[in-house]
């Protein structure tokens, strides 16, 4: 993940209400963000993946996202906001930013809302894109049903589990739930959560469906585990003229998905009319990217006190500037207490993290490292992409003197005379599916 810089949260007035705002990037036109049922705009950015999804659509447009009335950073209400109240919200943080017209992302519940806005100030509105959306809320589910699955969330709130489906994790890490499970409780309480639930539950936009006017996207999922697709496709049947794009193996919260570098390319195309390519995207490049870390750092530091801890480092970072240097590789930077690097080969990659162990050996500092290849966006100085994560989330299942890479890697560098063990199948943090891990051996 690039170096990225915490933006102001700031306050617009909705009435007698504080809305929280955040404004990130510059770009030429102004794109917001519409959240879903629950949002909380700093702790979000927290969550894997979403920083990178933000900056990507920040390379086009100036990304403006605001916490609802009642959840996140914003006042909290008695009773529920009803839509009309929430697009009020819109339309306070859109004039507290100067925004005259700006294209509009909204997400599940946010759907609705953005289409309402829409529908209401067709002048403030240059295109509409919709991410897991629907016409009623309510769908097909019996009232029966729905009681009891507003229960088993509410009974639920704050272990993630709610968060699970929406962002399309099946088991989850103790981590991944920590970080879902406090999204939650930090979006709003369980009580709160299921008056929302039931509000929602009235929501049907169909009687607006005809005066919205502006150009439409919607976005959906055939693995939704939120809104089935069918109302997805339904929505996009019932507003003239929309565009329509479904995808295969996505989760309800597209924005909450690393890597899906597909969505946010639609989503330029239709607010631009111009669709990134490999030749717009030369800052891209497949690369091998190594992860290590000094082993039990903090202990050692105390044991040896400042001065002494920080000589070692510096050793340290001379023989791994040499050690990289001589497999032609690149230190992207040092971490503190390990390094990041690239290579333009795996096997480069993986002998030298295996040079890097002995020669953090002989100086009394024992490392572990992770590697992965895949394709990685160059900013400046630094490094981004979902391989990034992916090396770095391999090292953090490393451990003492050892050396972890993904099948991707073992694949590449079949018959280069390096060896590896399976360490088995892993869940990595903020990743889906499971990761078939190795370990190279001397």
């Amino acid at each position: 993940m690039a170096h990225f810089i915490m933006p102001q949260t700031q306050y617009a007035r909705s009435g007698d209400i504080n809305i929280a705002y955040h404004v990130i990037g510059d770009g030429p036109i102004d794109l917001m963000i519409i959240p879903g049922a629950i949002s909380h705009i700093e702790l979000i950015l927290e969550l894997p993946g979403v920083i990178d999804n933000v900056l990507r659509l920040a390379r086009f447009a100036r990304i403006i996202t605001f916490d609802k009335r009642g959840v996140g950073l914003s006042d909290r209400v008695p009773g529920v906001p009803s839509l009309e109240e929430r697009v009020d919200d819109i339309r306070a943080v859109l004039d507290a930013v100067g925004s005259r017209k700006t294209a509009l992302l909204g997400f599940s519940e946010g759907s609705a809302m953005s289409l309402l806005f829409s529908a209401t100030y067709p002048d403030r509105v240059s295109h509409l894109v919709l991410a897991g959306g629907f016409i009623r809320a309510g769908y097909s589910v019996p009232e029966a049903q729905f009681e009891a699955i507003a229960d088993q969330i509410v009974a639920g709130w704050g272990s993630g589990q709610m968060m699970k489906r929406v962002v399309g994790i099946t088991e989850g890490t103790k981590e991944q739930l920590a970080a879902l499970g406090k999204f939650e409780r930090m979006s709003c309480s369980p009580g709160a959560f299921k008056a929302v639930m039931v509000m929602n539950r009235r929501i049907d936009v169909e009687p607006i469906l005809q005066s919205v006017r502006v150009p439409t996207l919607l976005l959906h999922s055939k693995m939704d585990a939120v809104v089935p697709v069918a109302e997805g496709r339904k929505l996009a049947h019932a507003i003239v003229g929309a565009k329509y794009v479904e995808y295969d193996n996505l989760p309800h919260g597209l924005l909450l998905t690393p890597g899906c570098e597909e969505v946010m390319d639609d989503i330029e195309e239709f607010v631009t009319g111009h669709r990134p390519d490999i030749s717009d995207d030369v800052g891209r490049v497949l690369a091998t990217v190594l992860f290590t870390d000094i082993v039990n750092s903090t202990t050692r530091a105390i044991e040896l006190g400042d001065r002494r801890w920080r000589a070692l480092l510096d050793t340290h970072d001379r023989l791994a500037a040499q050690v990289v240097e001589k497999h032609r590789g690149k230190i992207v930077k040092n971490t503190g207490d390990g390094i990041l690097a690239m290579f333009d080969g795996p096997g480069r990659g993986v002998r030298c993290a295996l040079a890097l162990g002995e020669a953090a050996q002989q100086i009394g500092l024992p490392i572990r490292a992770g590697l992965h290849t895949g394709e990685v966006e160059m900013r400046g100085d630094d490094v981004g992409g979902i391989a990034v994560h992916v090396a770095a989330r391999i090292m953090g299942q490393s451990g003492e003197n050892e050396v972890f890479v993904s099948r991707v890697v073992t694949d590449l560098v079949a018959g280069a005379g390096l060896t590896f063990t399976n360490r088995g199948s892993f869940d990595l943090k903020g990743l889906p599916g499971h990761w078939d891990l190795f370990a190279a051996v001397q």
